[in-house]
């Protein structure tokens, strides 16, 4: 995939007291490997061969997932971890993975966004936003905690 941006003054974590919160700048964590490891032990993702390496402002990964969807998952969890600004992907996908995997769009949260107006804009449905919901999960707990700059998976209409 290669490199994704993020806003690198974003993000929240994905373990500890402030799982999902959105962190302030003076108040995150500088990033280190071990915290960018927990991000992605956090999502349930097992990624054979798992490397992961940070030079400010780009996290590096390279390993091999199961699926597409765990590919992204684990890009989404670096990229929203505060201090990181790019994800340098260099991962695979395993040998016998479905082919055809339908492309997914990345979508950055705005300032007073929700999610039911985020599937009104992509679906022309505000009632959809359990999809964006769950195609993000285990990233996001609850579907009313979404913070600006957060990065969401977004499937593509069934």
């Amino acid at each position: 995939m290669g490199l994704i941006s993020f806003m690198k003054e974003a993000g929240a974590y994905l373990f500890g007291p402030h799982a999902g919160a959105s962190i302030a700048k003076d108040t995150a964590k500088p990033v280190t490997v071990d915290i960018l490891r927990q991000q992605i032990d956090t999502l349930g993702v097992s990624v054979d061969g798992l490397e992961v390496s940070f030079q400010d402002p780009v996290a590096t990964v390279r390993g091999t997932v199961k699926s597409q969807k765990e590919r992204e998952l684990v890009l989404l969890g670096l990229g929203n971890t505060p201090g990181v600004g790019q994800v340098d992907d260099q991962m695979s996908i395993a040998a016998g993975a479905p082919a055809g995997v339908p492309a997914i769009t990345f979508y950055t949260v705005k300032k007073g966004d929700t999610l039911s107006a985020i599937a009104k804009a992509q679906y022309g449905n505000a009632n959809k936003y359990a999809v964006i919901f769950e195609a993000n999960k285990p990233m996001l707990k609850d579907p009313d905690r979404i913070y600006p700059g957060q990065v969401l998976r977004i499937p593509p209409q069934a």
